[in-house]
Protein backbone atom coordinates (compact mmCIF):
# COMPACT_ATOMS: atom_id res chain seq x y z
CA UNK A 1 0.00 0.00 0.00
CA UNK A 2 3.01 2.45 0.79
CA UNK A 3 3.91 1.62 -2.79
CA UNK A 4 0.75 2.42 -4.48
CA UNK A 5 0.69 5.61 -2.11
CA UNK A 6 4.11 6.74 -3.50
CA UNK A 7 3.57 6.41 -7.26
CA UNK A 8 0.24 8.12 -7.05
CA UNK A 9 1.30 11.16 -4.91
CA UNK A 10 4.16 11.08 -7.72
CA UNK A 11 1.98 10.94 -10.29
CA UNK A 12 0.03 14.23 -8.95
CA UNK A 13 3.22 15.71 -8.56
CA UNK A 14 4.15 15.33 -11.97
CA UNK A 15 0.21 16.31 -13.42
CA UNK A 16 0.50 19.39 -10.82
CA UNK A 17 4.43 20.50 -12.83
CA UNK A 18 3.30 19.64 -16.34
CA UNK A 19 -0.37 21.14 -16.30
CA UNK A 20 0.72 24.90 -15.98
CA UNK A 21 3.46 24.04 -18.59
CA UNK A 22 1.03 22.15 -20.92
CA UNK A 23 -1.26 25.58 -20.53
CA UNK A 24 1.48 27.54 -21.35
CA UNK A 25 2.69 25.78 -24.15
CA UNK A 26 -1.16 25.15 -25.40
CA UNK A 27 -1.62 29.17 -25.01
CA UNK A 28 1.67 30.13 -27.09
CA UNK A 29 0.22 26.90 -29.25
CA UNK A 30 -2.88 28.72 -29.71
CA UNK A 31 -1.33 32.59 -30.34
CA UNK A 32 0.59 31.33 -32.57
CA UNK A 33 -2.39 29.34 -34.75
CA UNK A 34 -4.03 33.03 -34.73
CA UNK A 35 -1.14 34.97 -36.22
CA UNK A 36 -0.70 32.35 -38.85
CA UNK A 37 -4.44 32.09 -39.24
CA UNK A 38 -4.46 36.05 -39.55
CA UNK A 39 -1.50 36.31 -41.64
CA UNK A 40 -3.21 33.67 -44.23
CA UNK A 41 -6.42 35.96 -44.06
CA UNK A 42 -4.47 39.07 -45.10
CA UNK A 43 -2.54 37.51 -48.11
CA UNK A 44 -5.63 36.26 -49.24
CA UNK A 45 -7.56 39.45 -48.46
CA UNK A 46 -4.88 41.22 -51.00
CA UNK A 47 -5.75 39.16 -54.00
CA UNK A 48 -9.57 39.36 -53.35
CA UNK A 49 -8.82 43.11 -52.87
CA UNK A 50 -6.56 43.13 -56.06
CA UNK A 51 -9.36 41.08 -58.17
CA UNK A 52 -12.40 43.12 -57.11
CA UNK A 53 -11.41 46.86 -55.37
CA UNK A 54 -8.58 48.40 -56.84
CA UNK A 55 -10.27 49.73 -59.55
CA UNK A 56 -11.71 51.89 -57.11
CA UNK A 57 -9.69 52.37 -54.29
CA UNK A 58 -6.90 51.94 -55.91
CA UNK A 59 -3.38 50.10 -55.50
CA UNK A 60 -2.02 51.51 -52.18
CA UNK A 61 -5.92 52.13 -51.03
CA UNK A 62 -5.67 55.74 -51.49
CA UNK A 63 -8.72 56.32 -53.51
CA UNK A 64 -8.91 57.11 -57.30
CA UNK A 65 -10.55 60.69 -58.40
CA UNK A 66 -13.76 60.36 -56.31
CA UNK A 67 -13.55 57.03 -55.04
CA UNK A 68 -12.77 57.03 -51.39
CA UNK A 69 -9.41 55.34 -49.75
CA UNK A 70 -9.13 52.89 -47.82
CA UNK A 71 -5.62 53.71 -46.01
CA UNK A 72 -6.80 55.65 -43.03
CA UNK A 73 -7.35 55.31 -39.51
CA UNK A 74 -11.29 55.97 -39.80
CA UNK A 75 -11.47 52.43 -42.05
CA UNK A 76 -9.10 50.90 -39.93
CA UNK A 77 -10.89 51.27 -36.62
CA UNK A 78 -14.35 51.40 -37.95
CA UNK A 79 -16.36 47.96 -36.17
CA UNK A 80 -16.33 44.68 -37.87
CA UNK A 81 -19.99 44.82 -38.16
CA UNK A 82 -20.13 47.78 -39.90
CA UNK A 83 -17.82 47.03 -42.20
CA UNK A 84 -18.59 43.79 -43.15
CA UNK A 85 -22.24 45.27 -43.56
CA UNK A 86 -20.47 48.10 -46.17
CA UNK A 87 -18.96 45.37 -47.81
CA UNK A 88 -21.58 42.97 -48.45
CA UNK A 89 -24.61 45.83 -48.96
CA UNK A 90 -22.83 48.23 -50.18
CA UNK A 91 -23.58 52.01 -49.74
CA UNK A 92 -26.82 53.85 -50.86
CA UNK A 93 -26.71 56.55 -53.47
CA UNK A 94 -23.07 55.67 -54.15
CA UNK A 95 -20.78 53.62 -56.89
CA UNK A 96 -20.17 51.11 -53.89
CA UNK A 97 -22.59 48.04 -54.92
CA UNK A 98 -22.97 45.12 -52.64
CA UNK A 99 -20.69 42.12 -52.73
CA UNK A 100 -22.00 39.93 -50.74
CA UNK A 101 -23.26 37.08 -52.72
CA UNK A 102 -26.88 37.28 -50.83
CA UNK A 103 -26.62 41.16 -52.43
CA UNK A 104 -26.52 39.27 -55.89
CA UNK A 105 -22.05 40.26 -55.31
CA UNK A 106 -19.74 37.47 -55.76
CA UNK A 107 -17.75 37.28 -52.06
CA UNK A 108 -19.07 35.16 -49.55
CA UNK A 109 -18.80 35.77 -45.72
CA UNK A 110 -15.52 33.81 -45.50
CA UNK A 111 -13.99 36.22 -48.22
CA UNK A 112 -15.53 39.32 -46.66
CA UNK A 113 -13.67 38.24 -43.46
CA UNK A 114 -10.34 37.91 -45.58
CA UNK A 115 -11.23 41.48 -47.05
CA UNK A 116 -11.57 42.69 -43.86
CA UNK A 117 -8.44 41.42 -42.52
CA UNK A 118 -6.82 43.03 -44.98
CA UNK A 119 -8.19 46.22 -44.69
CA UNK A 120 -7.39 46.49 -40.84
CA UNK A 121 -4.24 44.37 -40.29
CA UNK A 122 -2.22 44.16 -43.48
CA UNK A 123 0.37 46.60 -44.79
CA UNK A 124 -0.96 48.42 -47.99
CA UNK A 125 2.31 49.08 -49.94
CA UNK A 126 2.54 44.46 -49.62
CA UNK A 127 -0.80 45.07 -51.06
CA UNK A 128 0.11 47.58 -54.02
CA UNK A 129 3.39 44.90 -54.87
CA UNK A 130 0.66 41.87 -54.68
CA UNK A 131 -1.82 44.19 -56.94
CA UNK A 132 0.99 44.59 -59.35
CA UNK A 133 2.71 41.26 -59.63
CA UNK A 134 -1.31 39.96 -60.24
CA UNK A 135 -0.85 42.56 -63.14
CA UNK A 136 -4.43 44.51 -61.92
CA UNK A 137 -2.90 48.00 -61.77
CA UNK A 138 -5.64 50.27 -62.66
CA UNK A 139 -5.33 52.40 -65.85
CA UNK A 140 -3.21 55.68 -64.89
CA UNK A 141 -5.98 58.76 -65.15
CA UNK A 142 -5.06 61.06 -67.53
CA UNK A 143 -4.65 64.58 -66.09
CA UNK A 144 -3.07 68.02 -67.09
CA UNK A 145 -0.95 70.93 -65.92
CA UNK A 146 -2.07 74.74 -65.85
CA UNK A 147 1.22 77.15 -66.30
CA UNK A 148 1.74 79.38 -63.47
CA UNK A 149 2.12 82.12 -66.12
CA UNK A 150 -1.90 80.63 -67.49
CA UNK A 151 -2.84 80.92 -63.46
CA UNK A 152 -0.98 84.66 -62.98
CA UNK A 153 -3.00 85.55 -66.63
CA UNK A 154 -6.24 83.93 -65.21
CA UNK A 155 -5.67 86.12 -61.59
CA UNK A 156 -6.28 89.45 -63.14
CA UNK A 157 -10.24 88.33 -64.55
CA UNK A 158 -12.73 89.71 -63.22
CA UNK A 159 -13.81 86.86 -61.32
CA UNK A 160 -9.92 85.65 -61.21
CA UNK A 161 -9.08 84.18 -58.16
CA UNK A 162 -12.34 81.99 -58.48
CA UNK A 163 -10.83 80.96 -61.99
CA UNK A 164 -7.43 80.30 -60.63
CA UNK A 165 -8.17 78.19 -57.77
CA UNK A 166 -10.45 76.04 -59.78
CA UNK A 167 -8.75 75.58 -62.94
CA UNK A 168 -5.90 73.12 -60.98
CA UNK A 169 -8.94 71.06 -59.47
CA UNK A 170 -10.49 70.59 -63.20
CA UNK A 171 -7.36 69.69 -64.54
CA UNK A 172 -5.98 67.23 -62.05
CA UNK A 173 -9.25 65.54 -61.71
CA UNK A 174 -12.41 66.41 -64.47
CA UNK A 175 -10.11 67.37 -67.63
CA UNK A 176 -9.78 63.12 -68.87
CA UNK A 177 -13.51 63.13 -69.37
CA UNK A 178 -15.00 66.49 -70.30
CA UNK A 179 -12.23 67.53 -72.03
CA UNK A 180 -9.42 69.94 -71.81
CA UNK A 181 -11.25 73.28 -71.79
CA UNK A 182 -14.63 71.78 -70.83
CA UNK A 183 -15.67 71.17 -74.41
CA UNK A 184 -17.00 67.60 -73.21
CA UNK A 185 -15.82 64.19 -74.77
CA UNK A 186 -17.22 60.77 -75.95
CA UNK A 187 -17.59 59.81 -72.15
CA UNK A 188 -19.08 63.04 -70.60
CA UNK A 189 -20.88 66.45 -71.70
CA UNK A 190 -19.54 70.13 -72.11
CA UNK A 191 -19.40 72.05 -68.97
CA UNK A 192 -18.13 74.98 -71.12
CA UNK A 193 -21.48 76.21 -72.10
CA UNK A 194 -23.99 78.54 -72.74
CA UNK A 195 -26.45 76.17 -72.61
CA UNK A 196 -25.46 75.24 -68.96
CA UNK A 197 -24.56 78.37 -67.56
CA UNK A 198 -28.54 79.39 -68.61
CA UNK A 199 -30.35 76.25 -67.93
CA UNK A 200 -28.43 75.30 -64.31
CA UNK A 201 -28.24 77.08 -61.13
CA UNK A 202 -24.94 77.10 -58.55
CA UNK A 203 -27.05 74.98 -56.13
CA UNK A 204 -27.58 72.32 -58.90
CA UNK A 205 -24.10 72.20 -60.13
CA UNK A 206 -22.69 71.75 -56.97
CA UNK A 207 -25.37 68.62 -56.27
CA UNK A 208 -24.17 67.10 -59.65
CA UNK A 209 -20.73 67.46 -58.64
CA UNK A 210 -21.08 66.44 -55.05
CA UNK A 211 -23.33 63.21 -55.46
CA UNK A 212 -23.08 62.45 -59.50
CA UNK A 213 -25.21 61.58 -61.68
CA UNK A 214 -26.85 57.82 -61.45
CA UNK A 215 -26.42 55.80 -64.54
CA UNK A 216 -23.08 57.37 -65.84
CA UNK A 217 -19.60 57.60 -65.34
CA UNK A 218 -19.76 60.69 -63.54
CA UNK A 219 -19.21 59.49 -59.66
CA UNK A 220 -20.03 61.96 -56.60
CA UNK A 221 -16.96 63.95 -55.23
CA UNK A 222 -18.29 65.09 -52.23
CA UNK A 223 -15.99 62.37 -50.54
CA UNK A 224 -13.06 63.26 -52.94
CA UNK A 225 -13.25 67.30 -53.02
CA UNK A 226 -13.50 69.68 -50.25
CA UNK A 227 -16.51 71.83 -49.89
CA UNK A 228 -14.69 74.82 -51.30
CA UNK A 229 -12.92 73.02 -54.11
CA UNK A 230 -16.45 72.32 -55.44
CA UNK A 231 -17.80 75.48 -55.05
CA UNK A 232 -14.90 76.93 -57.33
CA UNK A 233 -15.42 74.34 -59.90
CA UNK A 234 -19.21 75.63 -60.07
CA UNK A 235 -17.99 79.02 -60.41
CA UNK A 236 -15.73 78.15 -63.32
CA UNK A 237 -18.88 76.79 -65.07
CA UNK A 238 -20.46 79.92 -64.40
CA UNK A 239 -17.76 81.98 -65.88
CA UNK A 240 -15.34 79.69 -68.19
CA UNK A 241 -16.84 82.28 -71.17
CA UNK A 242 -14.27 84.62 -69.12
CA UNK A 243 -10.98 81.73 -69.57
CA UNK A 244 -9.14 82.33 -72.70
CA UNK A 245 -9.29 79.65 -75.26
CA UNK A 246 -6.61 76.56 -74.87
CA UNK A 247 -5.88 77.87 -70.86
CA UNK A 248 -5.77 73.89 -70.58
CA UNK A 249 -3.45 71.76 -73.02
CA UNK A 250 -4.93 68.95 -74.54
CA UNK A 251 -3.99 65.71 -72.22
CA UNK A 252 -1.67 63.42 -74.24
CA UNK A 253 -4.01 60.04 -75.13
CA UNK A 254 -1.44 57.45 -76.31
CA UNK A 255 -2.47 54.76 -78.22
CA UNK A 256 -4.04 51.90 -77.05
CA UNK A 257 -5.65 49.64 -80.00
CA UNK A 258 -3.46 47.15 -81.75
CA UNK A 259 -3.74 45.90 -84.89
CA UNK A 260 -1.64 42.74 -84.16
CA UNK A 261 -3.98 39.75 -85.07
CA UNK A 262 -2.94 37.92 -81.93
CA UNK A 263 -3.80 41.16 -79.27
CA UNK A 264 -7.18 40.91 -81.52
CA UNK A 265 -7.96 37.36 -81.38
CA UNK A 266 -7.01 37.43 -77.57
CA UNK A 267 -9.59 40.25 -77.07
CA UNK A 268 -12.15 38.54 -78.55
CA UNK A 269 -11.66 35.64 -76.33
CA UNK A 270 -12.64 37.62 -73.65
CA UNK A 271 -14.95 39.47 -75.48
CA UNK A 272 -17.13 36.36 -75.54
CA UNK A 273 -16.73 35.04 -72.09
CA UNK A 274 -17.66 38.93 -70.39
CA UNK A 275 -19.40 41.03 -72.78
CA UNK A 276 -21.28 38.94 -75.24
CA UNK A 277 -23.97 37.65 -73.51
CA UNK A 278 -25.52 41.45 -72.93
CA UNK A 279 -23.57 43.74 -76.06
CA UNK A 280 -24.66 40.63 -78.53
CA UNK A 281 -21.91 38.10 -79.85
CA UNK A 282 -21.54 40.91 -82.39
CA UNK A 283 -21.83 43.65 -80.69
CA UNK A 284 -24.95 44.81 -82.04
CA UNK A 285 -26.29 45.13 -78.33
CA UNK A 286 -29.50 43.70 -76.65
CA UNK A 287 -32.32 44.75 -74.26
CA UNK A 288 -29.20 44.79 -71.69
CA UNK A 289 -26.79 46.41 -72.76
CA UNK A 290 -26.27 48.85 -76.15
CA UNK A 291 -24.43 48.19 -79.36
CA UNK A 292 -21.21 48.68 -79.68
CA UNK A 293 -20.15 47.41 -83.51
CA UNK A 294 -22.23 50.34 -84.66
CA UNK A 295 -20.60 53.44 -86.07
CA UNK A 296 -21.83 56.45 -84.35
CA UNK A 297 -20.32 54.71 -80.78
CA UNK A 298 -16.97 54.01 -83.24
CA UNK A 299 -16.33 56.85 -84.49
CA UNK A 300 -17.45 59.15 -81.40
CA UNK A 301 -15.73 57.10 -78.57
CA UNK A 302 -11.90 57.11 -78.65
CA UNK A 303 -9.69 54.59 -77.38
CA UNK A 304 -9.18 55.62 -73.98
CA UNK A 305 -13.32 56.68 -73.04
CA UNK A 306 -14.15 53.17 -74.54
CA UNK A 307 -11.28 51.50 -71.95
CA UNK A 308 -12.46 53.49 -69.12
CA UNK A 309 -16.32 52.50 -69.69
CA UNK A 310 -14.96 49.19 -69.36
CA UNK A 311 -12.10 49.68 -66.39
CA UNK A 312 -14.80 51.69 -64.34
CA UNK A 313 -18.04 50.49 -65.24
CA UNK A 314 -21.31 52.41 -65.48
CA UNK A 315 -22.99 52.86 -61.85
CA UNK A 316 -26.36 51.89 -61.50
CA UNK A 317 -26.49 49.93 -64.67
CA UNK A 318 -25.80 46.44 -65.62
CA UNK A 319 -21.99 47.13 -66.48
CA UNK A 320 -19.97 46.24 -63.93
CA UNK A 321 -16.43 47.44 -63.38
CA UNK A 322 -13.88 45.20 -64.91
CA UNK A 323 -10.18 47.07 -64.25
CA UNK A 324 -9.92 44.91 -61.00
CA UNK A 325 -10.52 41.87 -62.87
CA UNK A 326 -8.71 42.15 -66.17
CA UNK A 327 -4.71 43.43 -66.12
CA UNK A 328 -4.09 46.18 -67.98
CA UNK A 329 -3.49 43.89 -71.13
CA UNK A 330 -6.00 42.46 -71.41
CA UNK A 331 -8.19 45.47 -71.24
CA UNK A 332 -6.36 46.82 -73.92
CA UNK A 333 -6.89 43.45 -75.92
CA UNK A 334 -10.46 44.09 -75.64
CA UNK A 335 -10.56 47.89 -76.87
CA UNK A 336 -8.47 46.50 -79.85
CA UNK A 337 -11.15 43.71 -80.62
CA UNK A 338 -13.82 46.20 -80.22
CA UNK A 339 -12.00 48.87 -82.15
CA UNK A 340 -11.10 46.18 -85.24
CA UNK A 341 -14.97 46.09 -86.05
CA UNK A 342 -14.76 50.16 -86.96
CA UNK A 343 -14.10 50.08 -90.47
CA UNK A 344 -17.57 47.41 -91.37
CA UNK A 345 -19.74 48.73 -88.45
CA UNK A 346 -23.19 49.16 -89.58
CA UNK A 347 -24.92 52.85 -89.67
CA UNK A 348 -27.56 51.61 -86.96
CA UNK A 349 -27.58 48.89 -84.32
CA UNK A 350 -29.84 45.79 -85.21
CA UNK A 351 -30.41 44.50 -81.29
CA UNK A 352 -31.18 41.19 -80.65
CA UNK A 353 -32.28 38.94 -77.61
CA UNK A 354 -29.35 37.51 -74.96
CA UNK A 355 -28.39 34.20 -76.61
CA UNK A 356 -29.41 35.18 -79.90
CA UNK A 357 -27.05 33.72 -82.59
CA UNK A 358 -24.85 36.62 -84.57
CA UNK A 359 -27.05 36.98 -87.97
CA UNK A 360 -30.12 35.28 -87.01
CA UNK A 361 -33.32 37.06 -87.57
CA UNK A 362 -35.81 38.51 -84.65
CA UNK A 363 -39.15 37.54 -83.95
CA UNK A 364 -41.69 39.69 -83.81
CA UNK A 365 -41.10 40.39 -80.16
CA UNK A 366 -38.17 41.07 -80.95
CA UNK A 367 -35.73 38.32 -80.14
CA UNK A 368 -36.03 34.45 -80.50
CA UNK A 369 -38.20 33.19 -77.99
CA UNK A 370 -38.51 29.81 -77.45
CA UNK A 371 -38.36 26.98 -79.97
CA UNK A 372 -41.69 26.71 -80.65
CA UNK A 373 -42.07 29.94 -82.09
CA UNK A 374 -38.35 30.56 -84.03
CA UNK A 375 -39.31 30.20 -87.73
CA UNK A 376 -37.43 28.17 -90.17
Amino acid sequence: MKLWTFVGLLATLIIAAVLPWYAYNESNRMAHAQTELLADSIAMGEEIYAENCVVCHGSDGQGISAYPGLANEGVQTMDYDSIFKVIERGRYDTAMAGWGVGEGGVLNDMEIDQLIAMIQYGDWQQTAHTVEALGLAPPTVITVEVSDEILAEISALPHGNLLAAALPVYAANCAACHGANGEGTAIAPALNSADLRAGKTDDELGRIIANGVPGTLMAGWDKALPAADIENLVALMRYWDEVPANALPQPELPPIASTDAEVIASGAQLYNVACGHCHGPEGQGTPMAPALNVQNFLTDTNDQAIKAIISQGVPDTRMPAWGGRLTDDQLNALVSFIRAWEPTAPATANPTRPGAGAGTAPNSDGGLGPPWMRSN
